[in-house]
């Protein structure tokens, strides 16, 4: 008859068989080791939005709303990282820091059906900036904008504001191109 207390020192047992097991097949290869890039802090010098992170949670937290994953535009990654430095440079929070948003997109030669912008500062990692944008009704709505397909995300590092990072992320679906 086993008792609960038995049941517990087996699983133990096993837990550490598994683990020593797992560990005599990794053998010489490297393990993953650090944090997720998502939780990478982005307040310091040459740090850089892991964009490929931020479109799979984007388009995840897309598709579990019913709506179509997103992927990397070149094209909207250039104007939000323009729109990220600026902010930074200015030390100020805003859509329309150089010029309106509609006008950075036409400027840029980007023809888009239908865009939206999530600008934000004071998020030090994706996760946080994600969860801001999740937690916001108009950033959520952007995130969930209908018919988008393509996303750029930049975070610009400014040392002196108490801000630190500033974040702009870009979400459209492009027009079709006609050749």
């Amino acid at each position: 008859m086993f008792r609960h207390s038995d049941l517990r020192f087996g699983a133990g047992v096993c837990a550490v068989a598994a683990t020593a097991l797992l560990c005599a097949c990794a053998g010489e290869r490297d393990l993953p080791t650090g944090e997720p890039s998502f939780y990478r802090s982005l307040a310091t010098k040459d740090a850089q939005v892991d964009a490929a992170t931020a479109a799979s949670m984007i388009s995840g937290y897309r598709t579990n709303n019913g709506l179509t994953p997103v992927s990397i535009d070149p094209e909207l990654m250039k104007l939000a990282e323009a729109q990220a430095q600026a902010m930074a440079s200015r030390d100020t929070l805003s859509h329309d820091i150089a010029r309106s948003f509609h006008d950075r997109l036409k400027g840029g030669g980007y023809r888009a059906h239908t865009a939206a912008e999530n600008v934000g500062a004071g998020y030090h990692t994706l996760a946080q900036a994600f969860s801001g944008w999740r937690d916001s009704p108009p950033h959520r709505a952007n995130m969930l904008l209908k018919g988008a397909t393509r996303i750029g995300i930049a975070a610009a590092y400014a040392p002196k504001s108490k801000y630190k990072v500033f974040w702009a992320l870009i979400l459209a679906e492009p027009e079709e191109r006609r050749g």
